[in-house]
């Protein structure tokens, strides 16, 4: 019988594992599953060209490598449970595949918000049906959108529709600064202060406390009691796992999938996790395993976690050195753009303006034990090339003591 890699998730992470792991020399069978019809695209642009009507799907999907133009695809069904000790995953469609590999590339979907009122008119921006389906109501005449969720999704959709002309965009959050959570109070002043100069109102401080409305939504009532009328809601409170399918294997699912330092799961060297999913230590930092929802994560993880795999189900099983990848994330909000390398996140407790400033273009340097593990660039071109030139800076850091 000829081996099998079975691939669960056929997103990035899920192409990115099966080119990879022709890359290293497997040559045996790969059968990748996924509940999307669509073979894997690339999802930053959802929440920008997408939804602006500026990019036809032709555009956003990824042109595989020649070396799995022989991998069986999967598509429009998903794995819903797994045997670890039979390696075996089942599929909605009521087949079983045995494998003798298994990548782990479920990813997130969005979380959805617990509120009394109706379902109609609220939104997330996950896939391109959901993309579709919010560009249909953004163009509706005088429609009036609530975002609730000012991190990176909510403002990118924020800016999307202000571009587009809607005539009254809001954005609601708990905490009193947009994206202060991931970069901080300095950068979150200056978030907030370029989304309203360029249309965007913001309730901050507030939570949502349930929506109005009969069959479809036309206020949200926020938890002071604050009614904001409107005829779109765009849900960005955050992403939920998906590994249900996992359950009953004696995992740690609290947070996505936990993974050693070779992306391995729950001790089985013939099962990898990928992608946004894996919540795995970063010997670049510390030894806290971390999820990280970066898109440079599903290609980094790929490279590393295929490498071990094929190696065991080869025979090589040389162990690689701890995995080690440098986070990259950008975001383009109306006329400008957020750029940053490294872990920003462990480093909110010492953030200083390396260069420029917050009215304009500035680069910003987040610190750990007086180390620099993080830059983020807010504004034009100049200030992006000024974080590249930190890269070579960070990769070069010491780890952190756990």
């Amino acid at each position: 019988m000829t081996a099998r890699i079975v691939v669960a998730g056929a997103s990035m992470g899920g192409l990115r594992a099966a080119e990879q792991a022709r890359a290293v020399g497997w040559t045996g069978a790969i059968t990748v599953v996924g509940d999307e019809p669509h073979m894997p695209y690339n999802r930053p642009p959802l929440s920008k060209e997408v939804l602006a009507g500026k990019a036809p799907f032709e555009s956003l999907a990824f042109t595989p490598k020649a070396a799995v133009a022989d991998v069986e695809w999967r598509l429009g069904t998903k794995v819903v449970t797994a045997r670890l000790a039979e390696r075996t995953v089942a599929l909605d469609d009521g087949s079983v595949l045995s494998y003798d590999g298994l990548v782990v590339a479920t990813g997130m979907r969005p979380r959805r918000l617990r509120c009394p009122g109706p379902l109609a008119g609220r939104h997330t921006v996950r896939t391109l049906a959901d993309a579709q389906r919010l560009r249909d109501e953004l163009t509706r005449p005088d429609a009036r959108v609530v975002v609730v969720g000012a991190g990176f999704i909510g403002c990118e959709v924020a800016a999307t529709a202000v571009g587009l002309g809607v005539r009254e965009v809001t954005v609601v959050d708990p905490l009193p600064l947009p994206m202060v959570g991931p970069l901080g109070a300095l950068l979150g002043r200056a978030l907030l202060k370029r989304h309203q100069e360029r249309g965007v109102r913001f309730a901050l401080g507030s939570g949502v406390a349930g929506f109005q409305g009969g069959e479809r939504v036309t206020g949200v009532v926020l938890s002071d009691g604050t009614v904001l009328p409107a005829d779109v809601v765009v849900e960005s409170v955050g992403s939920v796992a998906n590994v249900e399918w996992l359950r009953g294997n004696d995992l740690d699912l609290s947070d996505g999938v936990l993974t050693c330092e070779q992306l391995r799961v729950g001790g089985r060297p013939e099962v990898v996790a990928v992608g946004d999913v894996a919540r795995f230590p970063n010997a670049r930092y510390d030894r806290v395993p971390r999820r990280v929802e970066h898109w440079s994560i599903p290609t980094d993880t790929a490279k590393h976690a295929a490498k071990a795999l094929v190696a065991r189900l080869t025979g090589s099983d040389a162990e690689s050195a701890p995995f080690a990848p440098l986070p990259t994330f950008w975001s383009d909000q109306h006329d400008f753009r957020l750029q940053s390398f490294g872990a920003p996140g462990l480093g909110l407790d010492d953030v200083r303006i390396l260069d420029g400033d917050p009215d304009g273009d500035v680069l910003v340097g987040y610190h750990a034990d007086d180390r620099l593990v993080g830059v983020v660039a807010l504004g034009g071109h100049s200030a992006a090339t000024g974080a590249a030139r930190y890269r070579a800076q960070l990769l070069k850091q010491p780890a952190l003591t756990a």
